[in-house]
């Protein structure tokens, strides 16, 4: 058996009280990896998923922060570093939500969210903790992404044109910083159940189109993000991985 050990390792989790982040925050825990669990309002969710991780035996603290703001990300890196050390592996799994509508009628305001959520926010993430990462020689940089981004349906613009600039600087910092050991990937889930959507599993309208004939779990993504950021995919960097059961498929 091949163990995945994320021992001595310090994990930051944006969204991490959200329906998806919850289950990385566990996951990589599982794994034996100190967990900041980085949440903007749900105080609430945050420390009982602080005090579930804990009880796993690994050290866990909670963090507020608005990841579009980066004086705030900047001063929630400094909690981390204060309170667990200096951190080797991010997840940049925060985003803002909206309403999807046509680019006819979309809100410019939309797409201006989108931009500081999804590319801001992984610009912010990276000046604030791949410093720490390149000096040590070793990092893990994994973004959140999604299918949308190869599907571009209706609807889809503001969100879609935000992951899209996303993959771009996720790109070109895995250009920058892969000579010092640090990887810089992406994950792309497609609608996936999770504690929040379980009651919508029968979706067929959605599954019917997808290979595997069924919608992806939380878990699945999870198991993703644990592989990416353990030293299994140490020669890994600059993908787009969809977890999506082969609804897309990047082609060469």
């Amino acid at each position: 058996m091949i163990p995945i050990d994320l021992s001595k390792k310090i994990a930051v989790i944006t969204g991490g009280s959200g329906a998806l982040g919850r289950v990385m925050v566990r996951t990589l825990a599982e794994a034996g990896a100190d967990i900041a669990i980085c949440y903007y309002r749900d105080t609430e969710s945050a420390q009982r998923l602080q005090d579930e991780i804990s009880a796993k035996g690994v050290r866990a603290i909670t963090v507020q922060a608005d990841v579009t703001d980066q004086d705030s990300i900047n001063r929630m890196r400094d909690a981390v570093f204060d309170r667990l050390g200096a951190a080797n592996i991010i997840v940049n799994n925060a985003v803002v939500q909206y309403s999807w509508t046509s680019v006819l009628e979309q809100s410019p305001e939309d797409y201006e969210s989108q931009f500081q959520s999804c590319v801001l926010h992984n610009v912010y993430m990276a000046q604030a903790f791949v410093p720490a990462m390149v000096e040590a020689g070793w990092g893990r940089v994994i973004g959140i992404n999604t299918e949308c981004s190869m599907q571009n349906f209706a609807s889809q613009s503001a969100y879609t044109s935000g992951k899209r600039g996303m993959d771009g600087v996720l790109r070109v910092l895995a250009k920058e910083v892969g000579e010092h050991g640090v990887t810089v990937n992406q994950v792309a889930p497609g609608w996936t159940i999770s504690e929040k959507s379980a009651s919508r599993e029968s979706d067929e309208h959605y599954w019917s189109k997808v290979p595997m004939q069924r919608r992806g779990t939380a878990q699945e993504i999870a198991n993703t993000v644990l592989f990416l950021a353990s030293d299994l995919a140490s020669y890994i960097t600059g993908v787009y991985i969809p977890v999506c059961g082969g609804n897309v498929m990047p082609a060469i």
